[in-house]
């Protein structure tokens, strides 16, 4: 009987020894791998990292009447002034009508038409081209003229005279001029050769009115 309880306990220690050993070897093999983690090293260099990015400020818009070509600084004040007189006011809009308005004149002259300078200057620049029409006509003369191109047309001055608004544009253009006599001899010039012209005109508005045409009222040379 000793004999058995001794053979029992023997076998009890062989398969607890046996069993420790199982046991163990799975823990080691369900460990989790080792991280390799970096050395650091006092003269190694930081590392660097990619800047974040960052949000572009939106795009600023331009203003809607001073940010155009063919606006000189110098002009600014007036231009200014009309504006806050009257929004429909726009500089790139007006040097279109205005170079428009500068053709019309001028081929309006030329042939001598009076009922349409009558619609486009005030009194003071119509009793002009209306005398200089008629002592053409008295001299038997016509003038065969060519508006061969507008190469520049900006804003030379402006200025708010109360409710009057007012805005000098300098023209620059070619122009093939020929005066003939009654009988349509060339007398002068030649539509062969343009010639620079260099004209200031001022286009005047009554900004408290409905009506939106300019009227030229005033010329020079420029």
């Amino acid at each position: 009987m000793v004999i058995e309880i001794v053979i029992l306990a023997m076998v009890a220690a062989f398969l607890g020894l046996r069993l420790y050993s199982v046991l163990g070897r799975r823990a080691e093999h369900d460990e989790p791998p080792p991280v390799n983690r970096p050395v650091h090293r006092p003269d190694a260099p930081a590392p660097t990292r990619s800047p974040a990015p960052r949000a572009e400020a939106p795009a600023r818009p331009a203003g809607p009447a001073l940010d155009r070509p063919g606006f000189p600084p110098g002009a600014e004040t007036g231009v200014r002034a009309i504006v806050a007189a009257d929004r429909r006011f726009d500089v790139g809009a007006f040097l279109e009508g205005a170079k428009n308005a500068y053709a019309m004149i001028l081929e309006a002259y030329w042939r001598g038409d009076k009922d349409e300078l009558a619609q486009l200057c005030d009194k003071d620049v119509y009793d002009g081209f209306a005398a200089a029409i008629d002592a053409r006509a008295a001299a038997g003369e016509t003038l065969d003229n060519r508006l061969i191109r507008i190469e520049q047309a900006v804003i030379d001055h402006a200025e708010l005279d109360g409710a009057t608004a007012r805005v000098r544009v300098r023209f620059v253009a070619d122009i093939a001029s020929v005066t003939r006599d009654a009988a349509s001899q060339v007398v002068a010039g030649s539509l062969d050769d343009a010639i620079e012209s260099r004209d200031l005109w001022t286009f005047s508005r009554d900004v408290t009115s409905g009506d939106p045409d300019w009227l030229l009222d005033e010329t020079d040379e420029g």
